[in-house]
């Protein structure tokens, strides 16, 4: 049964702030409240949908709603990305069948990634299917690389349970999967009373949590830990259990344990229908034709909303939060030995606020910001992004200087209207499992959103077929790629005797190789873009951001996958670099007998 939410509906009208909004709202049985109507602005649009977030009566919301200041299609644009879609559906389903599998993973970021990976402990044939032309292209690559502890998540969330579980399992992850982690603590610092009160909520927050090893400190505490801190702080909270991680790093590790396990993944192939019969998932009609599957795992990121429609168990609805990175040259040394946060004002609400920390790889890096957008491709970084981030670091660190930054970034979260993960099954369709709403904290609590995905599909698939069974032949190993730079002078030696390519080297600033590049083309995830290989071996991550050593890689890529130059894509699947051959190519010069 659904009804009008009458307390709702009278709140929002005696909010002074909404004056200008003509907005319904309805309640289901389940909780799951509908909102339609319009918003005067995007922000006010945002605000409603939280307010009816944080209602107790409310487990999730779908938004109809519109906002004026919000452009949208017109009939005509409408009329045409429809008749698009039309087009491709009945182009892809003249492709036939493509596969069949037992379980279909929609997204390849670190949820997805990792859901794979774990699953494929399983005897179960599992696809996983990416619209993007490598693992990790979403927010997943684009966020900060944070295991954050679990203290600022609120008490009795999905986030505050996964995110403290996820961050203790990390280690046997790093172990088992070769990538970086750096425990390296976090130490949050008050500067006022006032702080000292958010400080305490921390504190307590994290206790209820059950995050190990919290402490509030003293001001001398502080000092004595960190001694550049500036100010004159007057306490602070050390949490030993934040790590940082390189973020695609965890997801390229993941994909390619998961093909080792027998996981076959779909990249540059995106979802454009779901099959549905008697009310179960029983088809994924991709690009490249039809996936025939008895499980669903919907874990689209920013999209999942979008396939939760398709599979007409729409029940939740997702907007960006986007967030603007800074990464510093990495011949700028961080004063401070651990992460390092102020406390955030309040219109940091919905971020963690920004942070100071160094990366595994040794780069500073400050941010992010949030900045709430109607966008989902929003990845910009506008002006505002830059000085939030800045200035975050600043208030850390006076000495940082803007003239260091090397590059900059932005993620789009995630975000619904409950700010909760969504880990569930279908609610209208059977066969579905929901793995949506993954924001900050996702990429801490990936092994436990793994975990708890699992759960459920292995129940639902006990419903259809019975016990799946463990296999024991599985392989939770996978070996840590070379990193030339960081090997010995006999180490290097020895590389360069078993392969003359290491000893060409390709990217200066980060001392990176042709043998790692010729490495991270064998992978099971084979990279096919300049961007790709850069996440798997730093080659153009240096000062210089590619300036040199693109071309080089351009050629490899190009030479290695047997295409044109011009063929070649910086990211993505239209990220063309070169446009075509200013001349013909010369042929090759014919030997003459003299």
């Amino acid at each position: 049964m659904i009804v009008k939410f009458e307390k709702l509906i009278s709140m929002i009208s005696k909010d002074v702030r909404y004056k200008d909004c003509a907005i319904d709202a309805e309640i289901a049985e389940d909780g799951v409240v509908t909102l339609s109507g319009t918003a005067d602005t995007w922000r006010n649009l945002v605000g409603i949908g939280l307010m009816a977030g944080k209602q107790p009566e409310t487990t999730n919301v779908l938004s109809h709603m519109v906002a004026k200041d919000v452009p949208g299609k017109t009939d005509a644009e409408k009329a045409a990305a429809q008749e698009l879609h039309m087009a491709q559906i009945q182009s892809a389903q003249a492709k036939g069948p493509l596969d069949e599998a037992d379980v279909v993973i929609v997204g390849a970021g670190v949820a997805g990634c990792a859901i794979a990976r774990e699953l494929a402990r399983y005897q179960l044939k599992i696809v996983v299917i990416e619209k993007a032309s490598d693992v990790s292209e979403g927010a997943s690559k684009a966020n900060n690389g944070h295991i954050h502890p679990g203290h600022k998540a609120t008490p009795g969330t999905l986030k505050a349970k996964l995110n403290v579980r996820g961050n203790a399992m990390y280690d046997q992850w790093a172990e088992e999967l070769g990538f970086d982690l750096v425990r390296c603590g976090q130490l949050n610092v008050a500067h006022s009373e006032a702080d000292m009160e958010k400080i305490k909520k921390y504190y307590q927050d994290g206790l209820e949590n059950d995050v190990p090893g919290l402490r509030v400190i003293t001001a001398e505490e502080v000092l004595e830990m960190e001694p550049d801190v500036p100010g004159s702080p007057v306490g602070g909270l050390h949490i030993p259990t934040m790590a940082v991680v390189e973020p695609y790093q965890v997801c390229v590790a993941l994909a390619e344990n998961a093909v080792r396990n027998g996981v076959t993944f779909y990249l540059s192939n995106e979802v454009l229908e779901v099959g549905i019969e008697d009310g179960r998932i029983c088809s994924v009609l991709t690009e490249r034709g039809t996936i025939r599957t008895k499980l669903l795992i919907n874990a689209a990121g920013i999209y999942a909303d979008e396939i939760a429609a398709m599979a007409q168990d729409a029940f939740y609805t997702l907007r960006g939060r986007r967030g603007g990175l800074l990464i510093f040259d990495s011949s700028l040394k961080s004063p401070y030995s651990r992460s390092v946060s102020t406390v955030a004002s309040g219109n940091d609400a919905n971020s963690k606020g920004g942070g100071f920390s160094t990366t595994p790889a040794g780069n500073l890096m400050v941010g992010p910001s949030a900045v709430e957008t109607p966008y989902k491709e929003d990845t910009a970084v506008l002006s505002g992004d830059i000085d939030y981030a800045f200035d975050r670091g600043v208030s850390i660190w006076p000495e940082l200087k803007r003239n260091a930054v090397i590059a900059m970034y932005s993620g789009n979260r995630a975000a619904s209207f409950t700010e909760d993960f969504i880990i569930c099954p279908g609610r209208e369709t059977q066969g579905i499992v929901h793995v949506a709403g993954i924001q900050s904290p996702g990429l801490a609590s990936a092994p436990a959103i793994a975990e708890m995905a699992i759960e459920i599909a292995l129940g639902l698939w006990r419903e259809i077929c019975g016990e799946a069974e463990k296999r024991t032949d599985f392989d939770p190993h996978r070996p840590a790629p070379v990193r030339f730079k960081a090997c010995s002078d006999v180490e290097k030696e020895a590389l360069i005797e078993s392969d003359p390519a290491y000893g060409n080297i390709i990217c200066r600033c980060e001392t990176i190789s042709e043998g790692e590049i010729l490495e991270a083309l064998r992978s099971p995830i084979a990279p096919t873009t300049v961007d790709a290989i850069k996440r798997r071996t730093r080659a153009g991550m240096g000062r210089c951001q590619g300036g040199f050593c693109q071309p080089k890689v351009v050629e490899i890529l190009a030479r290695e996958l047997g295409t044109d130059w011009t063929d070649i894509l910086l990211k993505g699947r239209k990220g063309q670099i070169l446009a075509g051959r200013s001349r013909p190519v010369a042929k090759e010069a014919k030997a003459v007998n003299v």
